[in-house]
């Protein structure tokens, strides 16, 4: 039981773990952020790319 507590109390003190998943979610977050800007944007991006070409 003593074996118990100590491995619990460990596994409570460590913040590490905590820290590496809130980076997690906020790389998620700014991934699901710049796939979102990408699909808004693109045509538009696209049809001005495409107006330009074609005035060269």
């Amino acid at each position: 039981m003593k074996r118990i507590r100590t491995i619990a109390r460990r596994l409570m003190e460590n913040q590490e773990g905590a820290a590496l998943v809130e980076y997690g979610l906020l790389v998620s977050l700014i991934a699901v952020a710049s796939i979102a800007a990408l699909v808004i944007l693109g045509p538009k991006i696209a049809a001005l790319f495409t107006t330009v070409s074609g005035s060269l």
